[in-house]
C-alpha cells in the first residue's frame, strides 16, 4: 500500500502479516520489544519499508536460531549513513558462530537417524520373522 503524500511504502500490519506468513500478535510482540517501530495514525499501525526490511532480518535470524535479542542487537548497529563495517562484522561474526551449532546439531541429527533407522530394520525383521 502506498502514501499518497509520500514517496514512502507503507503497509498496514495485516499487509505484511500476510506477505510474511506471521500472525498480527506476532508483529505486536516485536512492535512492544522494539524490533519494527510503526507510526500510528490513530488506532492504525504503520509499517514503513525500513520496519518490512527489519521484519525480514527478524525472521531470517529466528529462522538460523538467533534469539531477538542478538537479532535485535545486530539490527540495531546499522547506521544509515555510514558502511555500517560494525554491523557487518558482527554479524559475520555471530553467522560463523551459529553455522558452528547449527553443523553440529545437524551432525547429531544424522547419528540419530542413522540409529533409528537400523532399530527400525531391525524390528521389521523381528516382525518379518515371527518374533
Amino acid at each position: 500500500m502506498n502514501d499518497s503524500d509520500s514517496d514512502e511504502a507503507i503497509y498496514k500490519i495485516g499487509d505484511l502479516a500476510a506477505e510474511f506468513g506471521v500472525t498480527l500478535r506476532t508483529l505486536r510482540f516485536y512492535e512492544d520489544r522494539g524490533l519494527l517501530t510503526p507510526k500510528r495514525s490513530g488506532v492504525t499501525r504503520l509499517f514503513t519499508k525500513r520496519d518490512r526490511a527489519r521484519l525480514k532480518l527478524i525472521l531470517l535470524g529466528k529462522r538460523v536460531g538467533f534469539s531477538l535479542t542478538e537479532v535485535k542487537r545486530m539490527i540495531d548497529l546499522y547506521d544509515p549513513r555510514g558502511k555500517n563495517v560494525t554491523q557487518l562484522k558482527v554479524a559475520l561474526e555471530k553467522g560463523e558462530m551459529q553455522m558452528r551449532v547449527l553443523e553440529e546439531q545437524r551432525d547429531s541429527l544424522n547419528v540419530a537417524i542413522s540409529e533409528l533407522e537400523r532399530t527400525v530394520k531391525t524390528v521389521r525383521d523381528m516382525l518379518a520373522n515371527g518374533a
